[in-house]
């Protein structure tokens, strides 16, 4: 299940906020490549070390994931942590697991504004199947309520570890996002949850988020059936948001330019998450594209309007802040220019959540 190798680390590539890349070369003489370390669990590999090296992502030839991975650095231990707060195990079971503390846990600053949370205060929660819409959605909300506070929760459906992500540092070195609350099995947030609801709560009432953000992190997960995919958890997350008196707003997954044809127009994803999945209504964000897409998105759309309220969005302007955003845009390997209309239709959800805020709020 795991292809194991010892490596040297030959040079730092690059570093961004939790995660380090680094060229390591194979002891027994093999190639060259990438490898990724996350110093909260390993440490932090020096040129010339050794480093123990899962690379089942990269022998399989993984897109997202198609790092190895340093699961040591052994004749260089960390230091043993110092005691303190914190309980809850996350990745558990693994040879990684991890103690955090949780936001919602006892020893927490915040479990006393926690514990008895129970009410979103009808803020807007924008839900998307996939890692690439968090920027997209913070763009849409831009072109509203420039200041509003936008808070991620991240659910556990792609990758654990919130490091991974490029995108979730660009966001927050630009100040597009006030903060990352990993739920689940997830850690390395700003704060760790339990569960999306309570990482829900804690977006509000921690963060004082203005509009929480759920999706997936990196690293979809799909098996070409109805049901076996990582995005079925949108639905679950429209149904958390409203159970918390948050106001659902689902974003669609669209492309034009998707070479599956169950990825076309609407994707089979939101249909079945949004669809079958999610219990509770949602504000459904349509947007307003050219034709021939926009026939088939109206024509594709019709299962969902017995549950949920369809919104129709503009999109113009919406093209020229997609273009500033912190970081490049990038779904399935297709830049914002390659399918435009899948940008363009998170974007709208994100503008569509700016305009249900108080006019009284940023």
């Amino acid at each position: 299940m795991i292809t194991w190798r010892r490596g040297e680390v030959l040079a730092v590539r690059r570093e961004w906020r939790g995660a380090i890349e680094l060229t390591v070369r194979q002891l027994d003489g093999g190639p060259e490549f990438r490898a990724l370390a996350y110093p909260e669990l390993v440490g932090r590999p020096e040129v010339g070390d050794t480093v123990l090296l899962n690379t089942t992502a990269q022998t399989l030839g993984l897109g997202t994931g198609g790092y190895a991975l340093v699961t040591a650095v052994p004749d260089r231990l960390p230091t043993d942590p110092p005691p303190g707060p914190g309980h809850l195990v996350k990745a558990r079971y693994t040879p990684l697991q991890s103690i955090v503390l949780g936001v919602d846990e006892q020893d927490s600053p915040h479990h006393a504004a926690l514990r008895d949370a129970d009410d979103l205060d009808a803020m807007p929660v924008v839900v998307a199947d996939l890692h690439s819409a968090l920027p997209a959605i913070c763009a849409g909300v831009r072109t509203v309520r420039p200041t509003a506070r936008i808070a991620y929760v991240m659910t556990d459906g792609g990758a654990l570890p919130a490091w991974f992500s490029m995108t979730i540092s660009a966001l927050r070195d630009a100040d597009w996002i006030v903060g990352t609350v990993t739920t689940g099995q997830t850690m390395g947030g700003d704060l760790e949850a339990v569960t999306v609801h309570t990482g829900l709560l804690a977006a509000r009432h921690v963060l004082h988020a203005d509009i929480a953000v759920v999706t997936q992190g990196p690293g979809n997960l799909g098996t070409d059936t109805r049901w076996g995919f990582s995005g079925v958890a949108a639905g679950e997350a429209v149904n958390a948001a409203a159970t918390l008196g948050g106001r659902a707003v689902a974003a669609l997954r669209v492309s034009d330019a998707d070479p599956r044809e169950r990825h076309r127009g609407i994707s089979h994803h939101s249909l079945t998450a949004y669809g079958r999945v999610a219990l509770a209504s949602a504000d459904v964000v349509l947007p307003d594209l050219d034709e021939p897409l926009a026939s088939r998105l109206a024509a594709d759309i019709a299962p969902l309007r017995a549950r949920h309220r369809i919104v129709t969005v503009p999109t113009h302007g919406l093209d020229e802040v997609l273009r500033t955003t912190p970081l490049k845009l990038s779904t399935m390997g297709r830049g914002l220019d390659e399918d435009h209309a899948h940008f363009l239709a998170t974007a709208a959800a994100g503008r569509h959540a700016a305009t249900l805020l108080p006019p009284h709020s940023p």
